[in-house]
């Protein structure tokens, strides 16, 4: 089965992931999908689950899919957009994707968000402390071909069919006041900035958090995985083993490259960590039992 792209991209985006992690799912949700970290909304995209709470700390990712989910924005308003700012970009350059930036900075408006995530360098979404986008131009003028903006425009209406027939609450909020609506027969899926990686693309994610995180899944009623970092050629993520160790939890790894990041440094190979409060089936190819 083909994997379904969203429309949004961010750095560590599960899209070749995605069938891998599906495949240790249960094949029946009874009670809701929760995703407290949600970022592009690639995992529950490809699900499907007919009930989800899909929650963000950053409030333009989430605000860009109530647009979707509300008719404001569509595949034809998305085409026309970029159509135009397209032009733009092509006869001014890098003046206009900054005035499209500073613009955004004032309105927070979700088709600007849009287009300063596929105009900006290496696709890395980054925000400073005063939550204003500050990623610099990806110096290519010419990046809304015909093509591309037609591949985005098909992302937006694959999505906007997706999410038609199902009960999907898109909503901003703190990962410890999603997890403790989870009740039984509900299932929980965690994909955190991973801790040490410097890869938070809203906000700050520490030690602190972390270990919150794992108190929250360790205590849920319902079932859980928790996508991480496990180790790459430099180092190992020392907090993996210490917080999952017991037998009561599942672990498979995968090796994964990130082409996206802001430096060299981080589009290098990594080996995934997939975690569970049940027992995991084993991933293909490269599986290794932790």
């Amino acid at each position: 089965m083909t994997t379904i792209v969203p429309p949004i991209k961010c750095q560590g985006i599960k899209t070749k992931l995605v069938p891998l992690i599906q495949a240790c799912v249960p094949a029946r949700i009874e009670g809701t999908w929760i995703e407290p970290f949600c970022g592009s909304c690639v995992v529950a995209l490809n699900v499907m689950p007919d009930r989800a709470i899909l929650t963000d700390a950053n409030p333009h990712i989430i605000g860009f899919y109530q647009g979707i989910q509300s008719g404001e924005i569509t595949a034809s308003s998305v085409r026309h957009f970029l159509e135009q700012e397209g032009r733009l970009l092509s006869r001014e350059g890098e003046a206009h994707y900054y005035r499209v930036r500073a613009r955004f900075k004032e309105s927070h408006q979700p088709l600007d968000f849009l287009f300063l995530s596929r105009a900006c360098f290496n696709g890395v979404m980054r925000f400073n402390r005063r939550g204003d986008f500050n990623v610099p131009f990806c110096k290519k003028v010419d990046r809304f071909s015909p093509a591309y903006i037609t591949k985005i425009a098909n992302q937006v209406k694959r999505f906007s069919e997706a999410i038609r027939s199902r009960d999907w609450q898109f909503r901003v909020g703190d990962f410890r006041a999603t997890l403790r609506t989870a009740t039984s027969g509900d299932f929980v899926y965690a994909d955190p900035p991973y801790i040490g990686r410097h890869v938070d693309y809203f906000n700050t994610w520490d030690e602190t958090d972390e270990q919150a995180l794992v108190a929250l899944l360790r205590g849920l009623p319902c079932h859980f995985i928790l996508s991480t970092w496990h180790s790459n050629e430099y180092r190992t993520n020392s907090l993996l083993q210490a917080n999952w160790q017991e037998a009561r939890f599942s672990m498979r790894t995968i090796e994964h490259f990130y082409h996206v990041g802001a430096t060299e440094e981080l589009r290098n190979a990594m080996r995934e960590a997939i975690v569970a409060n049940y027992t995991l089936p084993e991933l293909q190819p490269d599986p290794v039992g932790a």
